[in-house]
């Protein structure tokens, strides 16, 4: 039988084929497009970064990181250089994350200063760097308690705005920070009041205290450092919050500007019993014995009207072993709306020759008393918490010895637990403006990096 025509076609188109084939050279199989990867980016977010030598909790910084023509998981951040490694090592950072966004933590050995290098490494073998300016301050004592809230370091007078969070004043300038009082670092949240108050320079903040949403602010009264009188120190003052923790908001309520004329006119007219027209003169610095500073300030048993002023100096009488004073404001809501003050019975405590450096007020109307030296800026003298119950005529009763090895000076009580639980917890915060915290001579109000500028926070326990 002969084949079908179709047949032979699909034999010969077959074997032509085939002859083609074999005639053809060989040529090489052409390889895959080479991935094309750009140069990595790492960005920090804080170039400068404060620790502490045995600190729990110490602040963080974020890396973020990219790559084109990469997947972030697929780069890698590590510590590739440090400038003192007796400070810190590149073993003591710790970067956590596998997105892009990663945690660096960096654990200190030794106070002082050094120069982290933090590396990306991307695919391709490609890298960058950013540097990290890293400080460390000493080992303080009772470590495990303290905290350390950043970005200024002249605390001065705090109070609870709710779930562990707290407000807090500075005495070098005229904001308020809300910080996470469980935490290390940057405030949450900040005002500035200085356009609020119409003020030029600080208000020197000294006490604050809360009665509801209301918080009551004073400033020192007293003249400054070289015995100058600076009108913006005369100032009470008031701030609405709303809000609690970390949703706390601020706004400006009213202010007064003339508290420190009426204490010294009522004083005059009672035969200068405490001396505040000599102490206000001309030349009259405000840390002396025989001063004019106010530091505390707290509402007096069932009032939220009568105030009492807590006077770091004077003293009385004015020497060494005299009694701390507190005067009563009685009408304190109007002196913060610029009304002349009226004055109560002063009240003068038995305090073992320390004066108020703070009071607080619990909602049982029992008081832990903040007590130090009138002349102390640091912890060159001794601190202590009294316990009162707010009634003139009854002493204070000493609670606790702070230590006094560390840095800063004790400056403010957060507030007051119930004094008839045993084991209450007593917050308390420093003023650490004055202390070399890093080792080279600068105080710590005169760095040039917020971030390194810093106070400290303690938990004690009340037996």
């Amino acid at each position: 039988m002969r084949p079908h025509p179709s047949s032979l076609r699909t034999v010969w188109a077959a074997a032509a084929l085939a002859l083609v084939s074999a005639a053809a050279p060989l040529l090489p199989a052409r390889p895959a497009a080479a991935a094309s990867y750009g140069t990595p980016t790492i960005k920090l977010s804080a170039g400068y970064l404060s620790g502490a030598v045995g600190a729990s909790g110490d602040p963080v910084v974020t890396a973020t990181v990219a790559q084109s023509g990469a997947s972030v998981s697929d780069l890698t951040v590590a510590a590739s250089k440090t400038s003192k490694s007796s400070v810190a090592g590149t073993g003591d950072v710790q970067v956590t994350g596998t997105g892009g966004t990663r945690t660096v933590a960096v654990t200190a050995h030794a106070q002082g200063y050094t120069d982290l290098t933090l590396k990306v490494t991307g695919l391709g073998g490609k890298t960058a760097t950013a540097t990290l300016h890293y400080a460390a301050s000493p080992s303080v004592q009772r470590s495990a308690d303290a905290r350390y809230p950043t970005g200024a370091s002249d605390a001065s007078a705090a109070v609870d705005a709710g779930d562990g969070y707290l407000l807090v004043a500075n005495d070098e300038d005229n904001t308020l920070r809300l910080y996470d009082g469980s935490a290390s670092g940057a405030p949450v949240k900040s005002w500035d009041l200085g356009d609020a108050l119409g003020a030029d320079k600080e208000v020197d903040i000294e006490g604050g205290t809360r009665v509801g949403n209301t918080v009551y602010w004073t400033g020192s009264l007293g003249n400054n450092k070289d015995g100058e009188y600076k009108p913006d120190r005369n100032t009470v003052f008031t701030t609405t919050l709303s809000g609690s923790g970390a949703a706390t908001s601020v706004t400006f309520g009213t202010a007064g500007h003339r508290l420190r004329d009426d204490l010294v006119a009522w004083d005059r007219a009672n035969g200068n019993r405490y001396g505040f027209a000599a102490a206000t003169a001309d030349g009259q610095t405000p840390k002396q014995v025989d001063g004019l500073n106010v530091e505390g300030l707290e509402f007096a048993p069932g009032s939220t009207t009568t105030a009492y002023l807590g006077f770091r100096a004077p003293l009385v009488p004015p020497q060494e072993g005299g009694r701390a004073l507190l005067v009563p404001v009685t009408n304190l809501d109007q002196v913060a709306r610029g009304t002349k003050a009226a004055f109560g019975t002063p009240v003068e405590l038995d305090l073992g020759g320390l004066s108020v450096r703070d009071l607080r007020r619990n909602d049982q109307g029992q008081y832990l008393i903040l007590a130090g030296s009138w002349a102390a800026e640091d912890n060159s003298a001794p601190y202590a918490l009294y316990r009162w119950d707010g009634v003139a005529g009854h002493q204070p009763v000493k609670a606790l010895d702070l230590p006094t090895a560390d840095a800063g000076g004790w400056e403010s009580i957060v507030s007051t637990p119930d004094l008839s639980v045993p084991g209450g917890r007593v917050q308390l915060i420093t003023d650490d403006g004055s202390a070399d915290l890093y080792g080279d001579g600068t105080a710590a109000k005169d760095l040039s990096h917020p971030e390194w500028q810093k106070s400290r926070t303690t938990w004690f326990t009340l037996n």
